[in-house]
């Protein structure tokens, strides 16, 4: 069989490319390779799976964000394709988010590493389709200027977020009361209180319905995901704080409901698989088969839902808190969870500790709406500095 023409495909610059997400879009693109090429992919360090990918997809545009493997894929330049272009560093990154040959950019890497790539893209013309929801929550109001002047389309991923954005095509916005994103609830949702105390990082990582990476599980444990993901919500769809809002729904097939004035709703509903969001955001705005089997209405399965508790999650009431203050106050809680998190999944303080350590850090620096994106990269470095100081008073 001839191969598909380039002229009808939609070419994709992932990065993350070996973390869950990225696997989850390789299936797509692999689904779909009449319809989407992959041009592009980076990793933090992972170089030989890189390689592995490179060769399958024959991508020869190549980018490592650690130095180190940066160097050892350098050294084994013969692993890859002929021809490859590998670059290091955040530079590469940028290199890569702007690459001539890109449509789409889809930034999947942990933390706000992305961001700097991602506002490379957008200056370069590129739709982006962004599943680092850090990125947002650091600097939301400059990353949506920056689509805007430039006209480029700016797709979520998020299972959630993408709902709410299927949910609200072709409906204005002033005729929307609010949105209600769904939480499984993480590992812990049905652990009686006291056990808390013992919660280890193994446990954590058990998430009932997802399979997602060491950070964002435990950030489903606590609830803080759901805290992120209503602050990206508010920044994405030009919501006030009040407008967004969570529900525990253990099954995870309702991603999202969305109340209009009138008292109606719509909900969007997949099995619990990103390829869903993925897809769409990668295909948008045409539709294709999926990757994964649908709902199967054949068999029985019930829906559930319930308030959140936040005595038990009080990283959602600390993002509510920090909504409604705005300024930097979402991203210094951004800031200060990842660091609670990298402590706990070492074993140096406890799981009770992760929002004592984001409130504290909340409290100890004053709020400000930042008037450009140094400063908010500076508060980040800041906040950071103050969660590390309450971390080695726990630990």
């Amino acid at each position: 069989m001839p191969a598909p023409s380039t002229a009808t495909r939609k070419r994709v610059v992932l990065l993350g490319a070996t973390g869950s997400i990225g696997e989850s879009t390789l299936r797509v693109i692999a689904a779909h390779p009449d319809k989407l090429e992959l041009v592009g992919i980076a990793a933090r360090s992972n170089w030989q799976r890189l390689a592995t990918i490179a060769r399958q997809f024959g991508v020869t545009h190549i980018g490592l964000h650690d130095e180190a493997a940066f160097a050892d894929a350098r050294a084994h330049s013969e692993a890859f394709l002929p021809g490859s272009q590998i670059v290091g560093g955040l530079t590469g990154l940028i290199d890569l988010a702007r690459l001539p040959a890109a449509d789409i950019v889809l930034v999947a890497v942990v933390g706000t590493t992305g961001l700097e790539p991602a506002l490379a893209a957008l200056a370069a013309g590129k739709d982006l389709a962004l599943a680092s929801k850090e990125i947002l929550v650091l600097a939301g109001k400059f990353i949506m200027a920056a689509a805007k002047r430039h006209g480029a389309k700016l797709l979520p991923v998020d299972s959630e977020h993408n709902a709410v954005f299927q949910c609200l095509e072709g409906h204005p916005q002033a005729g929307v009361r609010r949105i209600v994103l769904t939480a499984s609830g993480g590992a812990f949702r049905d652990w009686p209180l006291e056990r808390f105390a013992s919660i280890t990082p193994a446990d954590a990582l058990k998430h009932p319905n997802w399979a997602m990476g060491p950070k964002i599980t435990v950030d489903s444990a606590t609830l803080a995901n759901k805290g992120l993901e209503l602050i990206e919500a508010q920044c994405l769809f030009g919501l006030e704080a009040t407008q967004c809002t969570a529900v525990i729904h253990p099954q995870s097939i309702v991603h999202c409901l969305v109340e209009f004035t009138d008292g109606t709703m719509l909900a969007q509903l997949s099995p619990p698989s990103m390829t869903f969001p993925i897809q769409h955001a990668l295909l948008h705005p045409r539709r294709a088969p999926g990757v994964e089997t649908a709902l199967d209405f054949s068999r029985a399965f019930g829906l559930e839902f319930a308030p959140v508790d936040e005595g038990r999650f009080p990283m959602l009431r600390l993002a509510r808190e920090t909504m409604l203050a705005g300024g930097i106050a979402p991203a210094i809680y951004n800031a200060a969870n990842e660091l609670a998190v990298e402590a706990f999944l070492a074993g140096r303080i406890p799981f009770l500790a992760i929002p004592r350590v984001v409130e504290q850090t909340l409290g100890n620096i004053k709020n400000f709406e930042p008037a450009d994106l140094p400063a908010v990269l500076a508060l980040d470095a800041e906040a950071r500095q103050v969660a590390a100081g309450h971390i080695a008073t726990v630990a």
